[in-house]
């Protein structure tokens, strides 16, 4: 056995559950460390240990430092797993969890740091001649000369947080009208999610497709390219429907690309699961951002090379050799992941919050479920109101969307509403179906949400006319044969 005995979770929900199954399969004792409102959900239920760390306000818990780690080291935990969102991209955290004598599962500090500025990652691929979009990442980061660079750059441009991501702090400039708020509104938007005001401007591609390459630096040093996802599908940013491998990427494009990917990381010396995201459009591709963390979309990656990810990511930390070599990885068949949240698809995707009284999957072949939540659990206003991701996979892209459909179809939730209404309309669109689709898909087709269903106000209404048929109320009138007859 190696160094990593016990592993404190530092995350929630359906994260937390896949790192605890991973454990499991490797002998590894599991710590949640868990708000307040976290108590009694499915992550901790499974735990083998549970550590509360504060409320439900994500700065007294899932944010705070100080508070996971005393957490995690009074558990007697070995190694902390961030996960993906809260502080899996946070040098500090990284650093607090060395300085604590525990293991952090993840990259060193100084490549976190150095890939969470988008300014001095973009200066790192210069370096190696990798393109990245046109725009300008300098230190004067005054009103005027922002204003003088889009113009230089030229609309559409997209002003930029330099701390962070995941949509945070980006604003799209169309005219110039529009340039002095949106920088305005960029940088509190930047303050706020990532206590920085520093902002970066680069060119928009409207008509481009979004292709990530999930690397892993092994512990002898080695990155290996595990092919692409799409990730096109995207609203506000925040990407739906995710694919591997892409549908209509050249091959010869492909391959440069993972090249570039590798060199990235490779001169970086990476360690761990990331990704390098890229733009593309026509021939050209763009170095966009890495994620120094595991993805939400992961699975995909999994399910087309049958490899686990999150145990790569212990074994490395814990300085063992990866269960697979680069080269004897290739891709089969074809992975779509759908994010079901709960939110009105009726409504521009509202978050819809309460009680899920009643949930069920429907497993099968080629069907993957990966949930943070059971029946009589809620979904809180606090976070994310992901329910669960559904992954598919299949021999070729067709069959693996027709499989998505059939498995969305299948999905009983009950308590609140979900998007699969809107993940189905989408996974019937011509251009999703044959895989032309761009970042701009949802914009151009879903500009004003879901198309005119019918309406719950309908449904109401024919319930209440069922509710006062003459048979309904002769039904009423006869006592339940079952009233009276005690469970046994």
């Amino acid at each position: 056995m190696g160094k990593i005995r016990k592993l404190a979770i530092a995350n929630r929900g359906e994260v937390a559950v896949r790192i605890i199954r991973a454990c499991q399969d490797m002998g590894i004792e599991t710590v949640l460390l868990h708000s307040d409102v976290d108590a009694e959900t499915l992550a901790y239920r499974l735990a083998d240990e549970r550590m509360a760390i504060g409320p439900a306000p994500v700065g007294e818990s899932y944010l705070n430092i100080a508070r996971n780690i005393d957490a995690a080291k009074a558990a007697g935990a070995d190694a902390i797993h961030p996960g993906f969102g809260f502080l899996s991209e946070n040098d500090d955290f990284a650093e607090a969890c060395e300085k604590a004598r525990m293991i952090f599962v993840g990259p060193s500090p100084e490549s976190i740091r150095l890939f969470g500025d988008k300014i001095s990652a973009k200066k790192l691929v210069e370096s190696v001649r990798v393109p990245i979009v046109p725009g300008y990442n300098g230190d004067d980061q005054n009103e005027s000369r922002l204003l003088a660079e889009i113009e230089r750059i030229g609309l559409p441009c997209i002003v930029k947080a330099a701390g962070g991501g995941g949509g945070r702090g980006l604003r799209v400039v169309r005219d110039m009208a529009g340039a002095k708020e949106a920088i305005e509104s960029a940088r509190r938007e930047a303050k706020s999610a990532f206590n920085s005001e520093k902002l970066f401007v680069e060119k928009y591609l409207d008509r481009a497709k979004h292709i990530e390459f999930q690397i892993f630096g092994d512990s002898s040093g080695r990155v290996h390219s595990l092919f692409e996802r799409e990730c096109s599908v995207q609203r506000r940013h925040q990407k739906i429907i995710e694919e591997a491998t892409a549908a209509r990427l050249p091959e010869p494009l492909r391959e440069k690309m993972a090249k570039a990917a590798v060199l990235i990381a490779s001169e970086a010396k990476y360690r761990g699961a990331g990704t390098i995201e890229f733009l593309v459009q026509g021939e050209d591709f763009y170095f966009m951002e890495m994620n120094t963390r595991l993805q939400v979309e992961h699975p995909v990656t999994e399910e087309v090379l049958g490899l686990d990810l999150v145990k790569a990511q212990i074994l490395t930390a814990d300085g063992s050799a990866v269960l697979w070599a680069g080269e004897e990885l290739k891709p089969r068949g074809h992975a779509i992941e759908c994010r079901i949240y709960a939110e009105d698809p009726d409504r521009g995707g509202v978050p819809s919050t309460g009680m899920l009284h009643y949930l069920s999957w429907p497993h099968g072949p080629g069907r993957r479920f990966e949930f943070g939540f059971e029946s009589g659990d809620a979904v809180t206003p606090y976070y994310d109101p992901m329910i669960a991701k559904v992954i598919v996979w299949d021999e070729n892209r067709p069959r693996a969307i027709r499989k998505m459909r059939e498995t969305l179809s299948e999905c009983v939730i009950f308590g609140v509403k979900t998007n699969i209404p809107f993940l189905q309309t989408i996974l019937r669109h011509s251009e999703f179906v044959d895989g032309t689709m761009t970042t701009q898909f949802i914009e151009k087709h879903f500009k004003n949400g879901m198309p005119p269903r019918e309406s719950p106000e309908d449904i109401e209404t024919v319930a209440e006319m069922l509710l006062k048929s003459p048979a309904a109320e002769e039904a009423s009138s006869h006592p339940s044969p079952w009233a009276g007859v005690r469970e046994r």
